[in-house]
């Protein structure tokens, strides 16, 4: 069985694992390798060579930084099939899905090429007679980035190539179910020329995350999962004295008035509820319809999943791929037995989904509620899988409190014609992120991407000029290079002028 194991000063780390997990190809249900999960001393070895690096790396230059930033981003374009690829034989979400992935974490890499130019700081002449004070923004020392399983290479692209391009280094605890894309990407730091040390994997459980939260080493913590863990991520982090974002999870609703254009909003809920099997943070996986919009919407949804091609993430013409582990399927379908007990109209039922040639795959088709209310546990549960829920509003203001009343900020849609009604929307919504006739409102490389209320823990947002913020702090300095030496004592608070 291959091994999969750490990544530590540059090289593969060679020592025998005391533990190891399994990774499955989805698709089949078979085991395609094991994956070594670090000790305390993993954790240890991999932080103390990322703060042996931390000096000569903080100390480049920018100019030289930005180089291996082009180089590394020249290399992860040349191979992003390769990681793709990845991607579906692990995760099992559809290589066109795959490679969609790549490109948005692509463009995080892009925007860190420019990072010389936003890490500029401010400067102000004469403050007081000949003295001078400027800004500079400094790195933070060694920062740790914990992923999840669904974006195995995005969401760690949204972090470590803006900490190391601000002259942090880096040690990256990805998911033990999907771990291999990351391997490659430190195979690509090391042929761009990225010093040993500088941007180290370890994999692993709890034991290896509780050591990154709290070892004296390590100044930041950035996080993507589930809410529950953010806030245990948060809380350990911050007892620790370390800076922390934790990007942690949702339940996304799209709102639909009765003027908006149906056959674009059903593709669009389709698209945005069904796509990667549901396993998006971003996923659409509640549709509002406001009025009599539900008499159009719900005939047009269920045409379109009745088409919809579920299979291997490699096979030709699949859209939906499996979930990405057999225990994670059956916590899926329980939901959508809940739900059928909860008294919800179930009008299209995914359970028991097989494939012919794939019979121990980890498949649930399309699943589609209607009915739904707020006080079922299958809405106020985050599922995580390829079931939307449907509800009913009488006016779109009930719509909009039913949002605001979630407990969960990440992102949310509204699809209409009306520039009122949309304009409302974007400014009462309790919500981070919005899309205007948009399903899913992905910021790109340039803005920041982060949820409010339970959807985000910490006071930074993610990737963008949030990074840069995060992963740097701001030294400000007041200089005085006086004509003459001495001016005498002067006990008095300074009187500027």
């Amino acid at each position: 069985m291959n091994l999969i194991n750490h990544w530590i000063n540059g090289r593969p780390h060679e020592a025998v694992p005391e533990r190891t997990g399994k990774v499955f190809d989805p698709a089949t249900g078979n085991q395609s390798a094991e994956v070594a999960f670090a000790s305390v001393a993993d954790v240890d070895l991999a932080v103390g060579v990322a703060a042996d690096a931390y000096p000569m790396w903080r100390d480049r230059s920018l100019a030289g930084r930005q180089r291996i930033m082009f180089a590394f981003r020249e290399l992860l374009e040349r191979h992003k099939d390769d990681v793709a690829r990845l991607i579906t034989a692990e995760h099992g979400k559809t290589l066109h899905d795959a490679r969609g992935e790549v490109q948005r974490g692509l463009e995080v890499v892009e925007f860190a090429c420019g990072l010389p130019q936003l890490l500029k700081g401010e400067f102000s002449e004469n403050v007081s007679t000949s003295v001078d004070m400027y800004s500079i923004r400094q790195p933070l020392g060694v920062v740790t980035g914990i992923t999840p399983f669904n974006f195995p290479a995005m969401v760690p692209l949204w972090m470590y190539p803006m900490a190391i391009a601000a002259g942090n280094t880096f040690v990256l605890k990805p998911s033990e179910k999907d771990p291999s894309p990351n391997m490659l990407a430190a195979e690509l730091w090391e042929r761009a020329g990225l010093p040993a040390g500088v941007f180290n994997v370890v994999h692993g459980d709890k034991v290896a995350v509780d050591r990154l939260l709290t070892h004296p080493d390590i100044e930041a913590v950035s996080f993507v999962g589930s809410t529950p863990i953010a806030r245990y991520v948060q809380a350990t982090a911050i007892e620790h004295r370390k800076r922390v974002q934790a990007l942690a999870g949702a339940k996304n609703h799209m709102v639909v008035l009765p003027d908006a254009d149906m056959e674009l909003a059903a593709d669009s809920a389709v698209s945005a509820g069904y796509g990667s099997a549901g396993e998006r943070c971003m996923a659409i996986s509640v549709v509002v319809s406001v009025g009599d919009a539900a008499e159009q919407l719900i005939p047009a949804i269920e045409k379109r999943i009745s088409s919809l091609q579920v299979g291997p993430g490699m096979a030709e013409g699949s859209e939906i791929g499996p979930l990405v582990t057999a225990e994670h399927r059956d916590r899926v379908v329980g939901y959508v037995d809940l739900g059928v007990e909860e008294g919800a109209t179930l009008l299209s039922d995914g359970r028991g989904f097989s494939v012919e040639g794939y019979e121990e795959g980890f498949f649930v088709g399309p699943t589609l509620f209607d009915d739904v209310s707020t006080s079922m546990k299958i809405y106020q549960h985050e599922i995580f899988g390829p079931v939307l829920c449907h509800l009913r509003a009488d006016s779109y203001e009930e719509a909009i409190r039913i949002i605001n009343d979630n407990a969960w900020g990440n992102g949310t849609a509204i699809f209409t014609n009306d520039g009122g009604a949309a304009r409302k929307f974007q400014n009462e919504i309790l919500v981070g992120m919005v899309g205007i006739n948009v399903p899913i409102p992905v910021p790109l490389s340039f803005y920041s991407f982060g949820g409010w209320k339970d959807s985000l823990f910490g006071d930074h947002d993610i990737y963008g000029p949030d990074s840069i913020r995060f992963y740097t702090q701001v030294k400000t300095v007041i200089a005085r290079w006086p004509d003459r030496i001495h001016r005498g004592v002067d006990l008095g608070f300074p009187q500027h002028g």
